[in-house]
């Protein structure tokens, strides 16, 4: 049996790298083929007289999706912040990113909430607002691959914009969460104040001393160990109640903008070349092990969708709503902006792994049973299918300006 698992888990590894060589190529995001892969392994087994119930019930035991949830959003909060460089020259594009993923985070969310309020009749709002929040935050996941081919300035500004809303998203979740719990509104808020700023002054600690110890590290096998040492911090301070992805995300910062960060007395205890050589190996590794984390939870997603729910009216329904009120919220997020290419701006706004992953973390004790998983994949295949029509336009039109000037 064990052999089975391996050859399986193989294929699905290879099939999701051909995947992302397709996206490259297609512009279609390699999510929806992960999804789909998992959707047509689902129908295959059963084909061959396996009981999906059985591999669904050992999932649901062991909390797989939840698991690899949990390492899924640790990865993604290194990986975008070992991507984000803070320049004086960029201050006026990140902050203009900044506000924009900003007002279009709340915005949906407040829209969404209403529409689920309206669609089920006994969710509470604090209920809505937790449920509304993944969905409307960006996939950052979704949005870097797939827009390296643009402009510069466009290809950074909705780098900058995702990965905002990632961060924003997650922090605002975790928040509605306690919030959402039995106790009063000014204790949450007052322990949720005093666990930021214990977290932040804890976490830029930890990534002066952390970053000191590796970079003066000998050994040959460091990387993993500092993988391993982040998530124990991150474990320990959820078990705290503190923020800990801030921990991740402080530390990521750090790391790729040292220079800002050593400047003083602290600059004498840098060494530049080490830190550099451990801050790109440590961006290769953070991203291989993302993909594999990504590969698997889209898949096993893929496999846990009854078919039976995309059939669903009511689902469709809610889930049309939601997409419209994504592009409505993008486009009032840009108006206070001159944005060229305003079309393609608001067609980049994908939902995907970022929405499971926080659906995955919705606590038992806010679950409401009638919100269907259909729903998160009408919206993430419908976002994704709008952001290639967007990005694919863009690439006929350039090959047109090509051909007139040739």
């Amino acid at each position: 049996m064990e052999y089975y698992i391996i050859i399986a888990s193989s294929i699905i590894i290879i099939l999701s790298y051909l995947f992302n060589r397709i996206s490259e190529k297609s512009n279609i995001p390699s999510v929806l083929l992960l999804i789909f892969l998992g959707v047509a392994g689902r129908e295959f087994i059963g084909i061959l007289g396996v009981e999906k119930e059985t591999i669904l019930d050992i999932f649901n035991r062991i909390r797989i999706l939840e698991v690899l949830g949990t390492l899924g959003l640790i990865l993604i909060v290194l990986e975008a912040a070992l991507e984000l460089k803070i320049a004086k020259e960029k201050f006026r594009l990140i902050a203009k990113s900044f506000v924009i993923a900003l007002a279009g985070l709340l915005i949906c969310m407040f829209g969404i909430a209403g529409i689920l309020m309206f669609s089920f009749k006994n969710m509470e709002w604090s209920t809505a607002l937790v449920y509304a929040t993944p969905l409307s935050i960006i996939s950052s996941a979704i949005v870097i691959p797939s827009v390296v081919n643009l402009d510069e300035e466009d290809e950074e500004f909705h780098i900058y914009e995702s990965t905002f809303s990632d961060i924003l998203g997650i922090m605002i979740f975790y928040f509605l969460v306690e919030l959402a719990q039995p106790t009063s509104n000014v204790i949450v808020l007052g322990d949720f104040t005093f666990s930021l700023v214990v977290t932040i002054v804890t976490s830029v600690i930890l990534s002066y001393v952390l970053i000191y110890i590796f970079q003066n590290m000998e050994t040959k096998v460091k990387l993993f160990l500092m993988i391993g040492v982040l998530f124990l911090l991150f474990s320990i301070g959820k078990l705290m109640h503190l923020s800990s992805l801030l921990i991740i995300l402080v530390f990521g910062l750090i790391l790729n903008n040292y220079k800002l960060f050593f400047v003083g007395r602290l600059k004498k205890y840098l060494r530049p070349m080490s830190i550099e050589n451990i801050r790109e190996t440590f961006l290769m590794i953070t991203i291989e092990s993302a993909f594999v984390v990504r590969t698997f939870f889209f898949v096993i997603f893929g496999f846990s969708i009854a078919l039976s729910t995309l059939l669903d009216i009511k689902v469709a329904i809610i889930s049309a709503a939601i997409i419209a009120v994504i592009y409505i919220s993008r486009y009032l997020s840009f108006l206070p902006y001159k944005h060229d290419n305003l079309k393609r701006a608001i067609a980049i706004g994908p939902r995907g792994l970022i929405t499971l992953l926080l659906f995955y973390s919705i606590p038992e004790e806010l679950n409401f049973e009638g919100f269907k998983s259909g729903i998160l994949l009408f919206v993430i295949i419908v976002t994704s299918l709008v952001m290639t029509s967007g990005l694919i336009k863009k690439d006929t039109k350039n090959d047109e300006e090509i051909s007139e000037v040739e």
